[in-house]
């Protein structure tokens, strides 16, 4: 049974730092992608990053770019996102994911230019709330 937990969120002012964790039990966890995604109440799940088996290939969506870093721990099947510069349109329940998409082990990519139903093994998601 896949568990997928995340953690790390909370309430900062904003140009202020947290970092979230996802650790995830149940799978090979560096035979997938994963990505972290966000939500808030009656909106659409967003992409914010993704990060290949490897750890070598990374993408942000571009309001992240540059604020945001992803990374990944393999040997203790965690998953990170170092968020920087919040600003209040960041507040958002925060989920990971991972990729299920059949991947050859060469392909060390990620994107979210797939659909929804590409990522599965979702965590309940760690609420991150900016005040300005």
């Amino acid at each position: 049974q896949v568990q997928v937990v995340e953690s790390g969120g909370g309430e900062v002012q904003e140009g202020g730092s947290l970092r979230l964790s996802c650790t995830a039990s149940g799978l090979t966890f560096d035979d997938h992608a994963m990505g972290w995604f966000r939500q808030n109440p009656g909106k659409e799940r967003q992409g914010v990053a993704c990060i290949s088996w490897s750890g070598s290939g990374v993408y942000y969506s571009d309001s992240m770019r540059g604020r945001f870093t992803i990374s990944r721990d393999n040997d203790k099947n965690t998953l990170y996102l170092q968020m920087n510069g919040l600003k209040p349109e960041d507040t958002a329940t925060y989920y990971c994911a991972a990729d299920i998409r059949p991947r050859h082990r060469d392909y060390d990519y990620c994107s979210f230019d797939g659909s929804q139903s590409d990522w599965a093994y979702w965590g309940q998601g760690t609420q991150v709330t900016v005040k300005s």
